[in-house]
Parts: C-alpha cells; sequence; structure tokens
C-alpha cells in the first residue's frame, strides 16, 4: 500500500493529520537530518571563528552564508540524497556528514571537508539537534496553540464570573463557588506549569566521544574547548551540559517531559470536569447541521471533544512518562536505548496537539444552561448550613455544628422554608437572625 492519510499505521499521520502536519518540520525523519545539517555547518562555522589555523582562509561572513543555504535550503529531495547515503553507510549520521562534504565539494569548499564532523561523535550531533528542534517546536506551535485555548478559558472566566453554581465534593452538594472561578483554577494551574516549564533548561551533550573533547584537545591543546563548547551550544540557544559520558544526561529533557505531562494531566482534570458538567445538562452543546451523535439514538449530542482531548492526553502521557523515566538511564558510558525511544519525541507533542484543538473545539460549542445550574442550587438548601453554624460559633452559641448536624441529616428534606424555620427558633438576637435569613445558597459564594 501506497503511504497517505488512509493507510498510515499511527492516526497521528493518519486521520489527525491536518492537526499534527505543522510538526513534521520538528520531529519528522526530514526534521532530524535538517537539524543534524544546522549543528553540523554551525559547528564548522564556530571552529573557523575560533579559528582553528588550517580554516583561517574560510573566516569570512559571506561564506558563512552560503554554507547556511546548506540546511536553510534543504528539500525533501535532499533528505532522500541522505537515505541513499545512508543505504550504503548503514549510519544515519555519518550519511549526513558525507552528504555535507558533497556539499562542500559543489560549493568549491574541499579543501576543508575533513573538518565536518572534526572530533565529534554522533552523540554529540543528536543530542544538541533533537532538543533544538523540542525548542523550536515548543516555542513555534506548541505554547501558542495552549496560550489559545487558556485565552478561551480566559474569556470564560470573566463572562461566567458571576454565575453561582453548586459546587460538588466527593459527588455530594458542597459549598456553592462561581463558575468563572472554577475556571479560573485551570488557568492558574496552567499559567503555573507553564512558567515552570520555561524555567527548564534546554540543554546539549557536546563533548565528544566520552565528553572529555579528547580528540579535539590531542589536535589542539592550547584551546580551551569546555569554553568553545559552551560558546556554541549558546549559541544555539541552549546550554551545555559540562559533564557527561558519549550521551546527554538527559536529566533536563526529563524535566521538560514531565512539565509537558503535568500541563496534560491538569487538562485531563478539566476535560473530565467539563463532561460531567455537560452531563448535568449545565451546558449544552451547538448542534452543527449533519452531524450524528449516535448511530443508534438520534436524540443524542456527545461530548465527544473532551473525550477525544482525554484520551490524546492519556496517550501523550504515557510515552511522556516512558521518555522521562527511560532517558536518564543507561549502561556505563552509553548504549543504544536513548537512540531508539527518542525517535519517538515528537509522538506525545502530537496527542497533546490534537487534544489541545478538541478541547478548544469543546469549549467553543458549550451553552451555557443556567436554568439547570439554578435548579440544583434551589433543590440544595442545605449546603447554607456551613454559614449559619460559623457565625453561630462567632456569636458563642453553644455547639452550633451539631446543630446543623442534627437538622440536615435527620430532615430528609432541606428547603428554604425549614432552613428559616430552624433559624426563627434560635435564641439569638434579630440582627443576627436577620443576617443569618440573608444566606442563600446563590448568595452564599465567598469572594
Amino acid at each position: 500500500m501506497e503511504l497517505n492519510v488512509l493507510t498510515a499505521v499511527s492516526p497521528i499521520d493518519g486521520r489527525y493529520r491536518d492537526k499534527t502536519t505543522c510538526l513534521s518540520i520538528y520531529f519528522s525523519e526530514y526534521a532530524l537530518f535538517k537539524y543534524r545539517i544546522l549543528v553540523e555547518i554551525e559547528y564548522f562555522i564556530s571552529l573557523c571563528e575560533l579559528p582553528v589555523p588550517q580554516l583561517s582562509a574560510v573566516n569570512k561572513p559571506e561564506i558563512f552564508e552560503v554554507l547556511r543555504s546548506v540546511y536553510r535550503l534543504f528539500s525533501e529531495e535532499d533528505a532522500q540524497r541522505i537515505k541513499a547515503i545512508e543505504k550504503i553507510t548503514n549510519h544515519d549520521v555519518k550519511a549526513v556528514e558525507y552528504y555535507i562534504k558533497e556539499a562542500f565539494d559543489k560549493l568549491h569548499l574541499d579543501n576543508y571537508k575533513e573538518f565536518i564532523h572534526f572530533g565529534l561523535t554522533s552523540q554529540d550531533i543528536n543530542n544538541t539537534a533533537v532538543p533544538l528542534s523540542i525548542k523550536d517546536a515548543l516555542e513555534v506551535v506548541y505554547f501558542p496553540v495552549l496560550n489559545e485555548l487558556i485565552s478561551i478559558l480566559k474569556q470564560y472566566t470573566i463572562e461566567w464570573k458571576d454565575i453561582p453554581m453548586l459546587a460538588k465534593t466527593h459527588g455530594q452538594p458542597a459549598s456553592p463557588t462561581r463558575l468563572g472561578k472554577e475556571i479560573q483554577v485551570f488557568v492558574s494551574r496552567l499559567e503555573q506549569q507553564i512558567r515552570l516549564l520555561k524555567e527548564t533548561p534546554i540543554s546539549a551533550k557536546f563533548g565528544g566521544a566520552t565528553g572529555n573533547f579528547n580528540a579535539h584537545h590531542v589536535a589542539y591543546p592550547s584551546v580551551d574547548w569546555k569554553l568553545f563548547g559552551n560558546n556554541f551550544v549558546n549559541k544555539l540557544g541552549m546550554i551545555r551540559e559540562e559533564y557527561t559520558t558519549q550521551i546527554s544526561n538527559y536529566d533536563n529533557l526529563s524535566a521538560l517531559f514531565d512539565g509537558l505531562k503535568r500541563i496534560n494531566t491538569i487538562l485531563i482534570d478539566l476535560s473530565q470536569d467539563f463532561w460531567l458538567y455537560i452531563s448535568m445538562e449545565y451546558f449544552k452543546q451547538k448542534i452543527k447541521t449533519g452531524e450524528i451523535g449516535s448511530s443508534a439514538m438520534p436524540h443524542k449530542v456527545n461530548p465527544i471533544d473532551f473525550e477525544n482531548a482525554e484520551g490524546n492526553l492519556g496517550v501523550a502521557n504515557a510515552i511522556f512518562e516512558h521518555l522521562s523515566a527511560k532517558l536518564p538511564v543507561s549502561r556505563l558510558q552509553r548504549d543504544l536505548t536513548d537512540s531508539t525511544v527518542l525517535r519517538n519525541a515528537g509522538i506525545p507533542f502530537a496527542h497533546s496537539l490534537i487534544s489541545f484543538q478538541s478541547l478548544q473545539k469543546g469549549f467553543n460549542k458549550l451553552l451555557l444552561n443556567e436554568q439547570a445550574i439554578q435548579y440544583d442550587l434551589d433543590n440544595s438548601w442545605a449546603v447554607v448550613a456551613e454559614g449559619i453554624q460559623t457565625i453561630l460559633r462567632r456569636e458563642g452559641y453553644p455547639e452550633p455544628y451539631e446543630a446543623l448536624k442534627e437538622l440536615t441529616r435527620t430532615n430528609a428534606q432541606i428547603t428554604e422554608s425549614s432552613i428559616k424555620e430552624f433559624i426563627n427558633t434560635l435564641i439569638i438576637n434579630g440582627e443576627i437572625k436577620k443576617q443569618l435569613n440573608t444566606i442563600t445558597p446563590k448568595s452564599y459564594t465567598g469572594i
């Protein structure tokens, strides 16, 4: 079968292809080749700027711009050329090196091509290219889409800030709240985790075969290669892990994946809450002409967007969890398991992105049903007992908690009239009774 949206094994490249295409330039095989070339070319330029004596003639801005065109103009056809070379080398990073050497030949820089990949190991390239691609994906795709979702939530916090609503703790009626405030809880949680995520360092391993710049030092012992490596990685917008084996320590990347997982966990919580609000009929959903909720029951309009989001967030978190737990563990100076799993880094980003878009769609379909919200408040007068007994405590009334407990647990149906009847039996002054009588489920929403 020819690979297309109908034959793709993964729904990321099939059913949801239109939602995840924007990630291809960061996480595909093509993207990995391009980022590797970027790292190799920028490394060569940094050697020229050092300068390595043998490269002093190449230390010219106009030559650097020509060299940068090798990755800036990198095409799918160019990626196919690397794949063809890889069939011979059976080594993907070496294939990239040979591809760049071919480019040097075309640019009449063949006298300098042995300084491509000079003193490096494959993981210097991979462990710089991959975090760089993740950094770019976060900045260009992930944060903007997530912020769009948060903007929708913020709009609702304002629009519904004065809507009183019965809270449910343990699934039971609890002290009333306001709908806008409950959404603000999620806004606050998400913004806090985004701040933490942005503070997580994005780091690269760049130090030669076993992290000690062995080859660099033996070739040019007078150069401060640690400083060179730090400056090079900083130039790419990251920090260098100074003490490593052959591969990255992955601790920072693991922390990043954990941060992404926490954001998804908050969104799972959000999805489940609004699924329940819809089931309680606090919200209706806009109906799209021709859309079918059930193949058997014509009346149904299912909360599919929140369900889709929850499912995709769960898949994303399962992979983030494995990446986070697996990557920092390697046998001695390295084994190949990190490379195998790191190729999947784009998958949880894709499932997260699908869920963000599903949630946006779901929230844009919501229609507030104030009547249902008000109905629950009107039928839950027992929740004002907390406020009444707290005022009675303030006034020194004997055992107010026990008195309210007796009322609310022995009376089959607590109503407005039964609450007011109870208040009128209390031996307290008239002003306190007046204050107690102002407490209603609708007004008892705090600050």
